[in-house]
């Protein structure tokens, strides 16, 4: 047979190269052929003797831990194999020899220190199961309570691990929304800036165009205001001569 995954009930591969974080006992063969497994008809009742008011401690103990980490089952050479937790009570070198093992496990296979890590989850989670085994044992209804409080951890990590792969979910759309409205807004942006380079153009042109309009109008006003000038100039003079030659007529003769 081969061995189990720390007591945990689920393999990480084939029978022949799995290796446990705990020892367990070693699997069984059922004495049954492969057709026998499963039976094409109806199987016929059997008597069966009634069961004693007595209940075994040990076997409650194993019922319960089959409950709680139901056995492994595989088929190798044409048998049924089924390997069960096992039942023997544990000493505090067990304890120890378990704290080793997982210490040795996450350096194995290098789990993360801090932070998520789904290693290093899975390790504690079969170091969890494994002292779930040990308190049943002693006590069954402490290891159902125990199961109660791993089931309600279990769910609460199912739990976050849903939101925040939602929440990365949202964070991947308002990215991508971001980005895309950032593309937009820089198209818009070079829009805006080559309208502003035209307008800064057209101002330029407008600007130079006022400065040659003022320029020619004060030349012209300059040459206007030096016309009028020497028109008053001659209008003057013209007025003197005229003034002197009336006055030579109208003046009385002596």
């Amino acid at each position: 047979g081969a061995g189990r995954e720390g007591a945990s009930g689920h393999c990480l591969g084939d029978a022949a190269s799995f290796t446990p974080l705990l020892p367990s006992p070693q699997a069984r063969p059922l004495k049954a052929s492969p057709q026998q497994l499963l039976p094409a008809g109806p199987v016929p009742p059997t008597k069966t003797k009634v069961p004693s008011p007595t209940v075994d401690p040990t076997k409650q103990a194993e019922e319960i831990l089959n409950a709680i980490l139901p056995p492994r089952e595989w088929v190798e050479e044409n048998q049924l194999w089924i390997q069960q937790v096992s039942s023997t009570p544990s000493t505090r070198m067990d304890v120890v020899h378990l704290q080793e093992q997982l210490d040795l496990k996450l350096q194995q296979r290098q789990a993360r220190e801090t932070g998520i890590c789904p290693v290093r989850r899975e390790l504690y989670s079969q170091c969890f199961d494994e002292l779930i085994r040990q308190v049943t044992i002693n006590c069954a209804e402490r290891g159902l309570l125990l199961l109660r409080v791993r089931d309600e951890i279990r769910m609460t990590i199912a739990g976050y691990q849903t939101l925040y792969e939602s929440s990365v979910a949202f964070g991947m759309r308002k990215a991508l929304q971001a980005e895309q409205g950032k593309s937009d807004i820089e198209r818009r942006i070079a829009e805006l800036e080559d309208e502003k380079k035209d307008l800064e153009r057209q101002v330029n042109e407008q600007k130079a165009k006022c400065e040659a309009i003022e320029k020619r109008e004060l030349e012209r006003r300059q040459v206007e205001e030096k016309k009028h000038t020497e028109e008053v100039q001659f209008l003057k003079r013209t007025n003197q001569q005229l003034k002197a030659q009336l006055e030579g007529i109208i003046a009385p003769k002596k």
